[in-house]
């Protein structure tokens, strides 16, 4: 239930405003004075005031003005009975949501009070989906490589030039474009997203620079681009390396000139808008097989970025991992999970061909399928076993290292195919219950708790 003040100095204002609006089913309280108010809302919290605009001693546009100056300072509709176009300026420059004079009318009441109720929370809910938007575009990690790329952010966010962001599928690209934007100047512009690869060749043209109703068969209207919806904004080239040629070429002339022509016209129009590119390709080598112009590549690449792959960060597993279970544990209404130390050793030994994608496409499986609120090594589907090793990126130093590395593998493996079962994991290894516990010990395992 939405909480009134009214501030004025008439009694009768004072009671048939406050009858009117307790009818309509809110809270209401009243006070006598702009220094009241003052006092009133230290003590107490309002979602609205109606405030007198003539009042004694401190009048309302004071009062006004100083209510503003508070944090989390609540709406508020100003009150006159000698309304002028100079008071009304004053006070919506001050912040007042609204003018109404006197002598009032009470149905008028009822609707400006409702319309500055609706519009505080519209700016609780923007406010509440701007946080969870942050929350979820935020780049985790407290690796060498992730500290550095968020320095690299800050350093480049505020400026216009174009960026380009290499990276392996799943590594967060987006993110990062995002973090860009959102950082920028033109954060409260549009960030408009293309993804190259997924548009196919025959609409690529019309979705980015838009059409004309007509200029081609099925053009049942007019539409605009993607430049034009990022104008003043940012628009986000996604796998740029997937671009045909033709529109490669459409795209460097509007990089150069800042100025797109939709399908079917000749009028061209002005576009404000800071292009950030990302692939998932090396395009010095597409330029070396005429698949990617050399002059675009130039044009974009003002600003290099590299995300690293998962693997060559992997000190961030567990937090990430911790991150995207608690996200999905609220999503799904699910009591809150965590990973047990074996299972997280399984984590951290394989190598996330699909990166951070792939990790949060497992932890919202697990978190759907597991009915225990630890994740234990058992619960982990069998191709992270398979699939715990180095990388190839990071070959073995001494035959010692490769073969303790194939060792733990075999191990975990056998682990995982009899769930933790200490004794039947010993059986199918040839082995003493006790020799696999001390086994697991040099090899780095931790016995699971569900054993």
């Amino acid at each position: 239930m939405a909480s009134i003040l009214i501030v004025d100095d008439e009694d009768g204002i004072r009671e048939s405003l406050g009858a009117l609006l307790r009818d309509d089913g809110y809270e209401v309280e009243s006070v006598a004075s702009g220094e009241e108010c003052l006092e009133r809302i230290e003590r107490d919290t309002f979602d609205l005031i109606l405030l007198d605009i003539w009042l004694a001693k401190m009048d309302g546009l004071e009062t006004l003005e100083r209510i503003q100056s508070q944090d989390g300072a609540p709406v508020v509709v100003m009150i006159s009975g000698h309304g002028n176009i100079e008071g009304a300026v004053r006070a919506t420059k001050l912040g007042a949501f609204d003018f109404v004079e006197k002598p009032l009318s009470l149905e008028k009441i009822v609707v400006v009070v409702r319309n500055a109720l609706e519009y505080v929370r519209l700016e609780h809910e923007n406010r509440r989906l701007r946080a969870e938007l942050e929350e979820r575009h935020q780049i985790l990690g407290g690796s060498v490589p992730m500290k550095a790329l968020r320095q690299q952010i800050a350093l480049t966010a505020p400026t216009t030039g174009r960026v380009l962001i290499y990276g392996e599928s799943g590594t967060g690209k987006e993110l990062v474009a995002r973090a860009l934007h959102a950082s920028s100047q033109r954060n409260e512009k549009p960030f408009v997203e293309v993804n190259c690869a997924a548009i196919p060749e025959e609409l690529i043209e019309s979705e980015m620079f838009g059409h004309r109703k007509g200029s081609f068969t099925g053009a049942s209207e007019d539409k605009v681009g993607k430049f034009q919806k990022a104008d003043g904004g940012t628009l986000f080239l996604d796998e740029v390396g997937d671009m045909s040629l033709k529109t490669q070429s459409k795209v460097l002339r509007v990089l150069e000139e800042q100025r797109v022509e939709p399908l079917g016209s000749n009028l061209p129009v002005t576009v404000d808008v800071r292009v950030i590119a990302a692939t998932n390709k090396k395009l010095e080598v597409e330029i070396g097989r005429n698949a990617f112009r050399e002059d675009l590549f130039y044009r974009l690449n003002v600003i290099p970025f590299y995300v690293p792959a998962l693997r060559e960060r992997t000190e961030d597993i567990p937090i990430l991992a911790a991150h995207f279970l608690k996200e999905f544990c609220e999503a799904y209404g699910k009591k809150p999970k965590d990973f047990s130390a074996p299972a997280m050793e399984v984590l951290l030994m394989y190598p996330w061909p699909g990166n951070v994608r792939e990790l949060r496409n497992l932890v919202e499986r697990l978190v759907i399928i597991c009915p225990s609120p630890r994740i234990e090594p058992h619960h982990l589907p069998p191709e992270l076993f398979r699939g715990a090793s180095k990388s190839p990126q990071k070959p073995y130093e001494s035959l010692h290292e490769a073969r303790s590395a194939y060792e733990r593998e075999f191990v975990l493996r056998k682990l995982e195919e009899n769930r933790w079962n200490m004794t039947k994991a010993a059986s199918a290894l040839g082995l003493e219950r006790s020799h696999l516990y001390r086994k697991m010990r040099s090899l780095g395992i931790a016995p699971s708790k569900a054993s």
